[in-house]
Order: C-alpha cells, then structure tokens, then sequence
C-alpha cells in the first residue's frame, strides 16, 4: 500500500514550515508512531533544532560534486530502516549530480511508494506552474521546482500562514536569517509587497486543493444537486514555442477560477501532418500535465471550429489563444484563427494572450478548409489539367462543323464535372483557362488573343460567369451533403446508442464493441486510474488498469491512445487506430458518458452482490441478539423481585432483609448495565463511530478504580503497579472498561483460593498491563477465537454472559492504538497483556515575538 503525503506549504521561508512538520513528527511519536527525520535543514534556528532532540534522525550520504562534499537524504537508509512516517524538508530540492534521483520530490516519491508515510515542505514560489509569475513580482528566477501535481496528490495540504508584518519582525529579530543578511533580505525579496503577493498566490492555490477535497467527498456522498458550475479552461496550442507562456497563463486562470479543469489541445491537419515543431509538443503536454491538466489532439482543417467543437464537446467555459502570429498587413487580408473564434465562441469566454512570438510570422500555412478530400481535389486538377487539352483536340476538326456556343457549353460541361469531382477551385482554373483556348481555337481571330465580335466577348465573358458560379454551389452542395451525411450519421449513432440504453444493454463489453465498430478503430479501452505515479516516469501523471476493451492491442495507458476523452477524474476512454475529427467528439463524449454510466451500473450490482452476504449477517446478529434475551432478562426480573419485594405491606423486612435485598437490585442493575453498555460499544466500534479522549494516564490512578468497580469481586483481584512507570496515552474512561472486563473474565475462571493479579512493566517505547489468572486456560489454537463475539469458549452454561467482554475489549484497545494478546501463564491459566504507547515528553509549540517558530529558506531562499 501506498503512503500517505502530508505537506507544509508556506508563500515564504521563516513562516514555520519546518517547525510545523517536526511539531507533527513529535505528536506522532506521542501516538506511538515510528517516526524518522529523514532530511531537515535548521539553517541555524535554536528551536528548530531544540525540536529534533530525541528524536531518529537517518544519517546523510554525502557525495562529492567537483571537489566539494555535500549531504543529501539517504533513501537507501530510509528504505532500509522502513518506518511508519518519515520528516523530509524541502520537497522542490535540487539534488547533486550523482544523486539516486534528480530531484527530492523524486525521492519522496520513492519512499511513498514503499508504503512510507511522509511528512514534506515547500514554498509557493517552487510551484511550476507559478515560476514566472514570481519571478515577475520579485525578480528574481527560482530555478528549484515541483511538478503542481506531486503537490496536488498529497493526501493534506496544510498552509503554514503568517502576515507579511509578523514575517518582517521575525526577520528584523534575527530569527530566520543571520544578522548580517537581515537588511538585503528586508530590502529586496522580503519586501512588503512581494510579501503580501506571495500570501495572495498561496491562498489561492490553496483554496483549488480545498474545492477538490470538496468535489471528492460530493462524489463519495452522492450528492448530485449543483453547489458552484465547474470550469473548464482550454488552451489551444499551435506548436509554437509560445504555448509554454499560454499554459502557465491558462494555469493560472484555473487555479484563479476555483480549481478548475485544465485541458491542453492541438488541432492537426487532416492530411496527417502534424503543424508546429513535435519537440515543442512533447514539452508542452509534460508541461501542462506537471500542472494538473490534460493534453488532447484532434483533427481538423477549420481550425476554429475544430477548436470549438472540441470546447463544445467538453464543456468548456472558457478558451485561452495566442495572439497572432501573422503581421499586421495579413490580418487586414484575412481574420486569423483568434479572431474568427472569438467571432464564432457564442458562450465560451476567449482569452486572446501576447506572447514573445506574436507577429513573427504563422508556425505553418492556412490549410485548404476545402469540403472535399485531398484525394478528390487532386482528381479532380487531374482531370483538369487532362480534360481541357483532350476537349480541344476533339473539337478542332469539328471547329468548321460547330457554332461558338456549343463549343462554349462542352467547355461548360467540362468545368461542371470538374467542379463535382475536384470541388471549386480546380474547376475555376478549368473555367479560365477553358476561355483562353476557346479564344484561341475557336474565336475569330483563331490563333490570337483577340476577340472581333462583342457577342463573343460576351459569350465568353458569360461562361467564366457561369462557370465560376456552378462550381461555387457545386463546391457548397458538396460542403452541405458531407455535412448532412455526418449529421445523419451521427443521428444513426446516438439513435443507436439509446436503444442500446432502452433496451437495456448496460454491459461494457457491447458499449465498447459498438463504439469501435461505429469509427472503424483499431480498439477501444476503458482506462481507470489504479494507482499514483512513479518517480522514474513523469511522462505518464498515474498507472492506469484496463477496465474493458475491445479489439486488439488495447491501449494502457491515455498516452498510448490516437483519441482520449476524460470521464471525471480517473476514467478515460481510450481509441487506437486513427485520429477522430473534432466533431465527432461529441459522439464520442456521449459514448464514454454512457461507458461511465454502464460501470456505475456494473459496480452497484457487484455491490449489490457484497452486500447480500452483509445482510445476512446482519440477520444473524439479530438472531443472536434475540438468543441473549434470557442474559437480559435474568439481572432485569432479579431486580424486578428486589424492589417489587421491598415495596409490598405484606411482609414486615428487618433491616438486613431489606440491606439484601437492595443490594440484590443494586447487583442486578450494575450487571444490566455493563451488559447495554458492552453491548452498545460493541455496535459502535463496528460502526467506527466510538468517541475517543486520548490523554496522558497513570496507571497507579487507574487500577484502584479498576478493582472498585467489580464490586463484589473487589477481594479476589490484586493490583502491583510500580509508581515509576511513564504516563500511557489512552482513554481513562475505556481502559478502565477493558481492565473491569479481563479481570471479571479472569475471576469467573480463576480458582476461588486464588487472586487474580494485574501488573505493569514498560518495555521499550511501551507500557504491558498483564491480567494473570491461574484457571484452566485454553489451548493456544483457540487464542484468537476468544476475541469473537457472541461465544463462550470454554463456558460451560448460558448464565455467564454474552461472550462480549474480550471481544469488546480488544476493540477498545486497538481504538486507543494499542493491542491486546492472550498468552498462556506459567503454570497454567492464561494471560491477557494490553500494550500501550508510552505518551511523548515533547514540548508544545510555543509562540516568540507573536510569531510561530521558523522554518526554512535555505538554498531556495534568494
């Protein structure tokens, strides 16, 4: 199993991080916890480094680097010691040259992978997708960063925040810097202002990770009622080295936008061609999946329409674009792809961006927004370029034989089948140049470029006309039955895709069947999220597992896919085979909507399925039950009896009679309670709703208590605590039932001649209570089964009680975070120990200046 990542984030060094996680790292250890420092950096702070006394800090191994020997976290030593929690400060740290990992996220990666809990720093200004944003409010580079995502992925994010003012008096005081640093650090990176911006980014990237925890546990409750819409913010990317800057602007605007979704997409043209340079998109998609988002490709002429139907088919609100590559002369020509969006975005908000490149000249040419397919157009120019010299051979030897118009209407013919083979522009350039060899053949004067008669002039002015508009509206016919038949095919699908709703047919397998067969893929895969990523591989953001699939050579991953669609945050519907247009998105979004669907439905069943056997038990605990009334009603009627026997006038009680018979009720209604209440505690330990008040306990104040409350059995229980044991953390209220319960369990099987003894010792970081008795005891195969409920091993009747008191008790000590084992006693009898953590003698956080203690700086800090 995984660990768990725990971080300190500060918008500065000084504001205690590095104080905060030592702090957690010693009330762990106080819990019991194994605990290690793995890397902390005091930077010379006296209270930070009070803090690491006592504590297990892993020596650093130190490498040297061109002369010079530095330290860094031993992982090898982390691993080999395998704690339950490990301290690592600095998470965005840049290791040396030689190091296991390049950098110390990777590191901690690693540890977390070997089901190591750890608990890490970091600053707001070592966020990637922050970098130039702090760079442009303090100036200064921060060459040390951590993928968003690492940070994003951490199980609690606890912001460690002081106000800009408070931070400049710690500074001024001397307690985060030396006294020779203080006055550059106040007058340059630790100004007012730089300050107060850093705490407003924190705040803010914060606040994203809290609206993220509260999308989850909407998800985990099933709550389906809109609190806030979602954003989604898309950035389109051309290939150009610009889309860096675009997606740290359209980071920021989802970060700034209550956390919304960040989705990266390229439109490639349908020639196969990839436009922009590769390189920069293999960066750029590391780049904005390090920021949490997602990279997309999809196939289109129309640009801003590819754009926009992509933007469509996710949902997005908002659309972020470059600012025109082209100079200023083009875009009086022709709209560029910015302005033709935003004249055509409807709803969705367009960012237009500036950039370093804008009007340095386009990454690749306008593409033909043509209807037809390139190998239609380039029949169709075949046939032009073959047709118009064919045509005038044929006609000369009839040029004698046949009038000028006719001559002009085969010429017409010919540009029309142009037209309807190769589309407007191939039969255009038939139409002209069909007109100057019909001016040169066939118009007086033949051989020059001369026309004698206006009514040839006109005649052929009249057949370009023509020519040029036949072709226009051939060429727009064409454009509406392609989209006509995409329509009517996408009508088909989703037709299809509701009967298969209606009639039923959840199962994946036959979803997936059918969405591979309607697109004619390669296959098509439901990937799930299965685990987190791996510090070796940064190019993929987690593993993925293969839900259901169809065809060959699934996809495993959403990097392996032509065509990935997002379902929430761990589904992805994966296509192999080609590359869809952007219009069929929306085809395919329904498609991986209802894959979704079909799971949900698949798992409820299994669920279903789960819980039968649950129900069943269920009913078998309400048989038991109904098997217990006689231990309820015995103690109820006894104390029924007493007080109904003390009220009656029949019979004149002495003074002992009534003394009897009050204790008798007395008696019978403190079993009944320990009874209800064993009862109770029982349901709620398997509930997980037990109230716990862990708080620092003596034992020597406990056990007398403890052998109080037995009552009438007070005399056959010894207690032997020695006065300098340490103090346990443990629930006063509850120790003291576990130890009511063990030592009424051990009475009834104890010898009467002997007593029962509970003794303590510390052992290591733990203190052993041990109940002793001398009974018969049970044989070591049956050790664990006297912690089941509703039995009584080795009772021999039904008047003894409910065979909840072990149970229940081993319940209660876990609850606490301690154990409880039954071994054999010398001699025979057996032995209940409970192990209890001793409680830490760390001190609490304490306040100097009205200011929490430091943390760090260090190397990061400028």
């Amino acid at each position: 199993m995984r660990g768990r990542l725990r971080v300190y984030l500060g918008a500065a060094p000084g504001v205690g991080k590095t104080y905060a996680m030592l702090s957690e790292g010693r009330r762990a250890l106080a819990r019991g916890r194994d605990v290690v420092v793995g890397f902390v950096e005091t930077h010379g702070r006296a209270r930070t480094a009070d803090l690491l006394e006592g504590m297990e800090v892993i020596p650093r191994a130190t490498l040297v680097h061109r002369g010079t020997a530095f330290t860094e976290l031993d992982v090898a030593a982390v691993l080999a010691r395998a704690p339950k929690v490990a301290l690592i400060d600095e998470l965005a740290h840049t290791n040396v040259p030689g190091s296991r990992n390049a950098k110390r996220w990777q590191d901690v990666e690693e540890i977390l992978d070997a089901g190591i809990d750890v608990v890490s720093t970091v600053n707001i200004q070592h966020l990637e997708s922050l970098n130039d944003v702090v760079r442009q409010i303090t100036g200064i580079p921060q060459r040390e960063t951590v993928p968003d995502e690492v940070v994003r992925r951490a199980d609690q994010i606890e912001l460690v925040d002081m106000s800009p003012e408070a931070l400049r008096r710690r500074m001024a005081h001397g307690n985060v810097y030396a006294p020779e640093k203080v006055d550059a650090a106040l007058s340059n990176y630790f100004r007012l202002g730089n300050l107060t911006a850093l705490r407003e980014l924190a705040l803010l990237w914060v606040a994203g990770k809290v609206d993220e925890q509260l999308d989850r546990y909407r998800a985990e409750h099933g709550i389906a009622a809109t609190w806030e819409a979602r954003e989604r913010v898309v950035v389109a990317l051309s290939g150009g080295p610009e889309g860096d800057t675009l997606l740290r602007r359209a980071s920021r605007i989802a970060a700034r936008t209550k956390g919304a979704d960040l989705l990266a997409v390229h439109v490639t043209p349908s020639d196969g061609l990839t436009g922009g340079d590769p390189a920069h998109l293999v960066r750029q998609r590391g780049l904005v999946e390090s920021m949490g988002g997602s990279y997309h490709q999809v196939v289109g002429d129309d640009i801003p329409r590819a754009l926009l139907d992509f933007a469509r088919g996710v949902n997005a609100t908002q659309l972020v674009l470059g600012a025109s590559r082209r100079g200023r002369f083009a875009q009086l020509l022709l709209r560029g792809v910015g302005v033709e969006t935003t004249a055509l975005s409807g709803s969705i908000d367009v960012h237009l961006v500036t950039h370093e490149e804008a009007r340095k000249g386009r990454t690749r040419p306008e593409r033909s927004r043509a209807a037809l397919t390139r190998k239609r157009r380039l029949i169709g120019w075949t046939v032009a370029a073959a047709g118009m010299p064919l045509l005038t051979a044929a006609l000369l030897p009839l040029r004698d034989a046949i009038s000028l118009p006719s001559e002009i209407l085969l010429f017409l013919c010919l540009v029309v089948g142009v037209a309807l083979i190769g589309g407007a522009r191939p039969a255009i350039t038939t139409a002209v140049g069909g007109s100057l060899l019909i001016n040169w053949f066939f118009t007086p004067p033949v051989g020059r470029f001369t026309i004698a008669a206006p009514e040839n002039l006109l005649a052929l002015v009249v057949f370009v006309l023509v020519a040029a508009a036949v072709s226009a509206i051939v060429d727009l016919a064409a454009r509406r039955t392609r989209e006509a038949v995409r329509a009517r095919a996408d009508a088909e699908v989703l037709s299809t895709l509701a009967g298969h709703v209606l009639r039923g047919e959840a199962a994946l397998p036959s979803l997936i069947e059918r969405l591979r067969e309607t697109f004619a893929l390669d296959s098509v895969t439901l990937l799930e999220r299965a685990g987190e990523p791996t510090p070796d591989d940064r190019s993929e953001p987690a593993a993925w597992r293969i839900v259901a699939t169809s065809g060959a050579a699934p996809c495993t991953s959403p990097a392996t896919a032509d065509t990935d669609v997002g379902i929430g945050d761990d589904l992805v519907l994966a296509a192999r085979g080609r590359l869809l247009d952007a219009g069929d998105r929306r085809v395919l979004e329904a498609f991986a909507a209802e894959a979704a669907v079909a799971l949900r439905q698949q798992r409820l069943r299994e669920e279903a399925e789960q819980a039968r056997p649950l129900a069943e038990v269920d009913r078998m605990r309400t048989a038991l039950l109904a098997a217990v009334s006689h231990d309820l009603r015995t103690p109820l009627s006894a104390a029924k009896a007493a007080v109904e026997s003390l009220r009656g006038h029949d019979i004149d009680w002495s003074p002992e009679d009534r003394d009897e018979l009050l204790a008798t009720a007395d008696e019978s209604l403190a079993r009944l309670e320990r009874l209800v209440e064993n009862l109770l505690d029982m349901s709620r330990l398997q509930a997980g709703v037990l109230g716990l008040s862990l708080q620092p306990v003596a034992l020597e104040e406990v056990v007398p208590r403890v052998i109080d409350d037995l009552g009438p059995l007070w005399n056959r229980v010894e207690g032997d605590i020695p006065v300098d044991l340490p103090e346990i953390a443990a629930d006063p209220a509850l120790l003291e039932r576990v130890l009511v319960n063990l030592a009424t369990n051990a009475v009834r099987h104890n010898p009467p001649d002997l007593k029962v003894s509970i003794t303590a010792s510390r052992h290591d970081d733990a203190v052993e209570i041990r109940v002793v008795d001398r009974g018969p005891g049970i044989p070591s195969e049956d050790h664990e089964r006297v912690f089941l409920p509703f039995q009584r091993l080795g009772d021999r009747d039904n008047g003894t009680g409910v065979g909840l008191g072990l149970a229940l008790s081993r319940g209660l000590t876990e609850a606490m975070g301690g154990t409880l084992v039954p071994e054999e006693t010398p001699g025979g009898g057996l032995t209940m120990i409970i192990r209890m953590p001793v409680t830490s003698g760390g001190d609490a956080m304490t306040e100097e200046d009205d200011v929490p203690a430091p943390h760090e700086g260090g190397d990061h800090t400028p």
